[in-house]
Formats: structure tokens, sequence, C-alpha cells
């Protein structure tokens, strides 16, 4: 029964296998996109993605039901809590100049089967919000002309009451989904033109409802008289918080474009930075409009500003409003649609997705398989699903991407600058050339041994510390962990940052209404925990890290990553238990995906050596010259002539 059971090499290897990441190439401006975009393109592609139809209904939800005006400080926190991570986006499309956004990063630097899940949670994630903004971009027209195409629906076409399906089938948002993906299968520059028209009107709209907001502003709608400024308190603040967060989700759309950005270095931070910012301000600027024209308990959460403009006098403004929510949710399914066929290539490119979705069009130089087979999915999804039972995953994916996201950037940013293996050989049989000569002072790696021996005739230099190793000043005191391979402490510690944060997080959510601990039992985990959480902090900050000076670095690493983390799992813990067990369902359908597919057709499989029959023994010797010593044993790079098979088995013996 025993020769049944796995051996522990086979278990490492595949281990490994899992935790692979993507190998980039030398010349990373080379792509098959059409790099047409400017930095003014990718910001309001940004903008576009961020202010859409909450813009006109979530600040009234927020302002009556959770925060009252406190709604401003709302998102004034979640403005900057979105910051943090869109800093770790813009650091990783600076560097990293390819599509796929979230899925991209990840697979750079933490490994493949979590870059899998995170584009497939993304990929879930943009069809059910495209999907969703269809809808109600039908409803919001249809209200205009007071119901009168879902009554002639209902009437015409019949009604059903089906777990999971709509009441009724709604033609007018399959039919909006359909018309905007003809436009983006036409090219990035087309799809880009018809953001900046709706971008225009939206922020024309904007521009009229502040100007004219002001002026019919009244300080008293402040007052006490009417609740004060923030009537809920700072518990009212910090849900309003939770709940505003979501409104800033839109901003790596400019990641997943920086494929097609004709400077990415230089052109992703400053959009990124610039969206964020405009947009934080059109949020924070329209509820302070919104919260002095009229009483907050007072506004009609549906439509919130048509309403108080109608109360004020100004019926007439309604239809302008009307105008920009329309214009603005047609910016919100651009950027859907813009994205998401861009991450199903880049997953596809990689091997672990269909390679149908990989090609691209020589003309209009985009993924159009991926645009129109996707585009037709979340057509039918709006036609005849019912998304509000849905609608959470858009939180609970766009939260683990930003956590995978910020988590890389700790992870990479304290690692070596990886050297390409050499390109494979006919039959994906790597090249057995050891690589050139190192000059003085280089690191000298042959291609026999394991990928972490690296054979160095240097002492180390007290002065100069590569990525990853511990800083000097902390050698005395951390001794032990000088000898970890450069990386290692720090990735582990990441893992216990992260497992510390999740406890922590839990403690806080669940201690008092679903564990109900006792006070001391809650306290003590919350000292233990955040004990983990800052001493984890303290062991990566103690190593040293790369500076790069070429591109955009987000301050303050760790620190900021780590913030972002922890806001991220705490608002994860947030949500339903129904949205978690939908996201199990879904996890485990992506895992057969990738077992079934993904993981063995993954491009990385090909950069794989293959084991070579090895008749020699390595001797370290504490003194002397250690490269000479090892080259006189060093096998011959020559292939041996025996089978592959054999090979393989004396490897394993």
């Amino acid at each position: 029964m025993a020769r049944w059971l796995p051996r522990s090499a086979d278990l490492t290897r595949f281990c490994q296998k899992l935790n692979r990441v993507k190998t980039l190439e030398d010349d990373m401006m080379e792509t098959s996109f059409n790099r047409c975009l400017s930095t003014i393109d990718l910001t309001l592609l940004g903008i576009g993605g961020m202010v859409g139809s909450g813009l006109y209904v979530l600040t009234g939800t927020v302002a009556k039901e959770i925060a009252g005006p406190a709604v401003i400080v709302s998102f004034i926190i979640a403005g900057f809590a979105s910051l943090l991570a869109a800093l770790c986006y813009a650091e990783f499309g600076a560097r990293v100049p390819k599509t796929g956004s979230a899925y991209m990063f990840t697979y750079v630097s933490v490994g493949e089967i979590w870059a899998f899940l995170i584009g497939w949670n993304v990929l879930l994630e943009y069809m059910i919000g495209g999907a969703a903004v269809a809808r109600a971009w039908s409803g919001y027209l249809d209200s205009i002309f007071n119901h009168k195409i879902k009554n002639f629906t209902e009437t015409h076409v019949g009604t059903w009451q089906v777990p999971f399906l709509a009441r009724y089938p709604d033609f007018l948002a399959a039919a909006v989904l359909l018309v905007a993906t003809a436009f983006i299968s036409f090219g990035a520059k087309v799809s880009s033109w018809l953001n900046h028209v709706f971008s225009a009107i939206s922020m024309g709209v904007i521009l009229f409802i502040l100007i004219t907001g002001f002026i019919l502003a009244q300080p008293k709608n402040w007052s006490t008289q009417e609740g004060g400024f923030a009537p809920y308190g700072l518990s009212g603040i910090m849900a309003g918080t939770a709940t505003c967060f979501y409104a800033f989700v839109g901003f790596d759309v400019i990641a997943a474009s920086s494929e097609e950005a004709r400077n990415p270095q230089r052109a992703v931070p400053r959009a990124i930075a610039c969206s964020l910012g405009l947009a934080t301000g059109a949020y924070i600027l329209v509820s302070v409009v919104l919260t002095l024209m009229v009483p907050w308990h007072t506004l009609d959460p549906d439509s919130a500003l048509a309403d108080a403009f109608y109360r004020r006098g100004y019926a007439w403004a309604g239809f302008l409003v009307a105008a920009g929510s329309i214009c603005a949710m047609n910016t919100v399914l651009l950027s859907n649609l813009f994205s998401l066929p861009r991450i199903v290539y880049a997953m596809a490119e990689d091997g672990l997705f269909f390679q149908v979705f990989s090609r691209v069009h020589p003309r209009t130089q985009v993924p159009v398989i991926g645009i129109v087979v996707f585009g037709l999915l979340m057509a039918l999804l709006a036609l005849v699903f019912d998304l509000e039972a849905l609608v959470q995953f858009l939180s609970i994916g766009t939260l683990l991407a930003y956590t995978f996201v910020a988590a890389s950037i700790i992870v990479l940013r304290f690692q070596q600058q990886k050297v390409d293996a050499p390109a494979p050989a006919a039959g994906g049989r790597p090249s057995p050339e050891p690589r050139e000569g190192p000059s003085a002072g280089e690191l000298k790696e042959y291609e026999s041994f394991s990928d972490k021996l690296q054979l160095v005739d240097r002492e180390k230099s007290k002065e100069h510390r590569e990525p990853g190793q511990l800083k000097a000043a902390f050698e005395p005191y951390l001794e032990f962990l000088s000898d970890f391979y450069p990386g290692e402490v720090v990735t582990v510690a990441v893992v216990t940052l992260m497992v510390s944060a999740v406890c922590l997080c839990s403690i806080l959510v669940f201690g008092d209404t679903h564990l109900h601990l006792p006070t001391w039992s809650y306290s003590l985990l919350l000292v233990l925990f955040s004990l983990g959480f800052l001493l984890s902090l303290l062991l990566i900050w103690a190593h040293e890290q790369q500076h790069n000076t070429q591109t955009f670095q987000i301050p303050l690493v760790p620190l900021s990553p780590a913030l972002s983390i922890i806001l991220n799992i705490y608002l994860m813990l947030k949500l339903s238990y129904m949205t978690w067990l939908r996201f199990a369902v879904w996890l485990l359908l992506g895992l057969l995906v990738y077992f079934g597919y993904g993981i063995w057709h993954s491009k990385e499989n090909l950069r794989e050596p293959r084991p070579q029959r090895v008749s020699a023994r390595y001797v370290v010797f504490p003194s002397g010259s250690l490269e000479e010593r090892v080259q006189a044993v060093q096998p011959s790079s020559q292939p041996t002539t025996g089978p592959p098979d054999a090979d393989t088995d004396d490897c394993k013996r």
C-alpha cells in the first residue's frame, strides 16, 4: 500500500509547480497590442471606472441611512484607504507594464496557483459588475419613461418566479452590452475616444451640480436643529467608510491597460494618482452640496440629487442629472468590457486558460475573441439573472485582489533581481550550455545545480548588501537569519503577517457577536495577534530592499502595503456568510479548471530544466577558494546518451 503513496520528492516538485513565478521577458515593452494610450487616456479610463452611478445614488444612500452629512468624512477616509491599494497597483503597473492587472502582479511575485485564483475571481467580478451596471442603466432609463419598458416586457413576454433569475428578461440591458462590446472590439483608440465623450458629458454635469448646488446651499442644514453634522457618531462614519470604499474600485482598469500605454513607467502612476484624486474630490464635493441643499434626513436614497434639485424649484435640472448618470454608467460599462478580455488574454497567453483567448486581431490589435465571448456572457447575465444576490461578489473579489497585490509588493521589493534562464531549445529542453563567465565580483551560477545554489568567490560586503539580506545593523542580534537565502525570511514573515491579520480581524469582527468571548480572552487574543502582526512587520523591515529610481515606488514599504492588507481583510470579514459560501463554490470551480487545464499547459513548464544524470559530489570547504574547488568536481555539461526516463529515475534514486 505504501508504494501508492506519493514520495516526498514528488510532493516537493508538485508544490514547486504550484508556486512557480512567471519569468518576464528582457524587453517588457514588446507587445502584440497597440501602444497608443496617453496619460490623459488612462486617467479618463480610471475616472470612468470610479465615477459611475455611485456618485448619483451612493452619496444619498450613505448620507441618509448611515452617516448623515459626515458622509464627507467617510469618503475622505475611504479615499485614503483606496490610495494605499492604488499605490501598490501604480508601482506594479510601472515596473511590469503588461496587461493582466492583479493576476499578472501576483504571478511575477507570489506564485502560479495564487495568480490563477486572483485572475479567476477578477474575471467573475468584471462579469457581474458589468451586467449589474447594465441593469441599473436600463432601470434608470426606464424610470424616466414611467416604467413603460418594464410594463411592455412583462405584458408581452411574461414573468417567471425562479430562484437566481430576474423577474423578467431585461432586453435593454443586454442590448446596451452588445453595442458596447461592438465598440470595444474596434480597438483601444476607439474605446478611449468613446470613453472621452461620455466622461466629458459626465464631468460637465458634475460641474453643473457643484456650481448650482453651492449657490443653493443652506448651512443651517448642518445645524443641530437638523441633527448635526455627524448624527450617527463615529460608528456611522466608519460604517459609511466601508460602503464608500467600493466607490473607488475602478482604478485597476489603468493597470490592466498598461500594455497599451505609450510610456507606462510614467503614465500609469500619474494616471492612477490623478484619477483617484479627481474621483475622491468629486465624491466629497457632491456630498457637501447634497447635504447643504436639503436636510440629510429628507433625502430620497434612490434619486437623491434629482430629488434635491426638484425640491429647490429646479425640476428641469433632473433631466441633466439623469443624462449625467447614464453617461457615467456608460463609462463604467466600457471600463469593465475593456479590462475583462485583457485579463483573460494574459491568463491564456501564459497557458493557464484556454489558448483561443490569447489571439489578437492583426488589424485592431485587441483580443477580439475574448471581447466577443465575454461580452455575450455578460449580456446573458444581464438578460436573465437576478444580480442583486451576486453583487457582493464584487466586494470580495476586489478586496482579495487588493490583498494579494499588497503582499506581492512586499515580496517583490525584498527579492533579488532575477536572471532570466536560457531560452528552451527545440522540444522544450533547456540548453545545457552554462552561462557566460561572469565578470569579477558577480555571481557565478551553473544550470546543473539547484536554482538556489550560487557559487561566490567574494566575502560579504558590509557596505553593499543585496535585497532580501539582513541589514548590517541587525546582524549582531539576528545572526541566525543570515544563513537563509535572500528573501526567504521575508516571504515567511509576509505569510505570518497575513495570518496574524486574519486572526486579528476575526477577533475584532466576531469576538463579541459570534464567538462571545469574555473580556480577558478577547483582550489577550487582540494583544497576541497584534504582536504577531507588528513583529512580522519589524522582521521584514530589518532586511534590505530594492531601491529603483527608474520607476515609481510606493513609499513606506512594508508599512503601507501592510496597512492595506489588514484593512482589506477586515472589510472582507464584514461580508455576509452567504457571500463567502458562493465565493468558496466559485473557487472550487476555478481549482477544477486549473488542475484540469492550467497546470498542464502553463508556459513555465517549458522553462523548467529536466533532471539529468549527475555523478558528482559537491563539497563545501570551510576556507579557501570555493569557486576553484567546486569547478574541479563540476560535472560535464554535455547531455547524457541514455534515455530521459532512465536519467530521471537515477536522479530520484
